[in-house]
């Protein structure tokens, strides 16, 4: 059970907000659909948590989870060093 606990509370908000962002980013208006956004990410969040205790054992949960965040930081970074989209700043 602690197993399942630490991977929720570690790696839930990361991948929450790796789901969260790339559907930011393929939204069309952004300023539109910014604030909607933000009120799902906490549903994804708890979403994420809960997803944590269907695994079988704390470590399946850390290894399925840390590499969905892992692939999807990843991703992203893909994504931004191609050009394919652009980062504010």
């Amino acid at each position: 059970m602690l197993g399942k606990s630490t991977a929720a509370a570690f790696l839930g908000l990361p991948l929450s907000t790796l789901v969260v962002g790339f559907i930011a980013l393929l939204s069309s208006d952004q300023h539109s659909t910014t604030l909607p956004l933000l009120l799902l990410f906490f549903l994804v969040w708890v979403g994420a948590m809960i997803m944590a205790f269907l695994f079988k054992t704390g470590l399946r949960a850390w290894l399925w989870m840390g590499g969905l965040t892992l692939a999807g930081f990843a991703a992203l970074h893909f994504l931004k060093a191609s050009g394919l989209i652009k980062v504010a700043g």
